[in-house]
């Protein structure tokens, strides 16, 4: 058994090759096993390019208002409480609201080392569900 205190792992600034505004990671075992698991905190706008995952993603949703895209789908607004299942391999985006902080705790699994695929920056009018 390993017992990880509260600050042992770093919190991170989300890169902006894969996040648009202010995005902080807390990781305490991403890529640990074939599971991976981060606390992601996106500060009003900010959000997450578009991307997929091999074996699909959790989201649960802790605290603010959220929003989520799909593909050829539409925008639409998380909750604390919320638990959102994305299938394999459906191209998404998910972040905070225009006007208010959210996170959430992401969990997915990995297939062949990879959690993730990351894709284009989410543009505004995709963002506020103009386009």
């Amino acid at each position: 058994m390993k017992i990880n205190p509260p600050g042992s792992t770093p919190s991170a600034k989300g890169p902006a090759e894969y996040f648009t505004g202010t995005v902080r990671i807390d990781c305490p075992f991403c890529g640990s096993g074939n599971l991976s698991a981060a606390t992601v905190t996106f500060e009003p706008g900010a959000r997450t390019a578009w991307h997929t995952h091999p074996l699909g993603q959790t989201l649960l949703v802790t605290s603010g208002c959220g929003l989520i895209g799909r593909w050829g789908g539409y925008v639409e607004e998380i909750r604390p409480g919320d638990t959102v299942w994305i299938e394999p391999d459906e191209k998404h985006w998910h972040g905070a609201s225009p006007d208010c902080a959210m996170t959430h705790i992401a969990i997915c699994e990995m297939k062949d080392g990879k959690a993730v695929d990351w894709m284009e920056h989410v543009s505004d009018e995709q963002y506020h569900g103009t386009k």
